[in-house]
């Protein structure tokens, strides 16, 4: 069977210690602890374009077709923005 772990070939790097090793390949942050994303820009920017959405109603159209598709859209939008902050509300991230 296969190893999943990655072979090292020896190199300058295995030669002298200098404090570098290797990251794995399946966590390229594990050195710096970092794993979350960037959440307050994930609803920053849901919320910028909730708002845009919205905003494009403001026009010279005459049908509400499109209106009605803008607030589904921006509804959407922040009802995913708004889940996803209550279901990250007590984590570390």
């Amino acid at each position: 069977m296969a190893s999943t772990d990655v072979e090292h070939t020896g190199g300058h790097a295995d030669v002298i210690d200098t404090g570098w090793r290797r990251e794995p390949a399946d966590a390229p942050s594990a050195r710096f602890g970092w794993f979350g994303s960037a959440t307050k820009t994930f609803y920053g920017a849901a919320i910028f374009f909730a708002a845009f959405l919205l905003l494009m109603m403001i026009g010279n159209h005459t049908g509400h077709v499109e209106d009605l598709w803008l607030i589904a859209f921006a509804v959407g939008v922040l009802f995913f923005a708004v889940r996803g902050w209550w279901m990250n509300r007590g984590k570390w991230s």
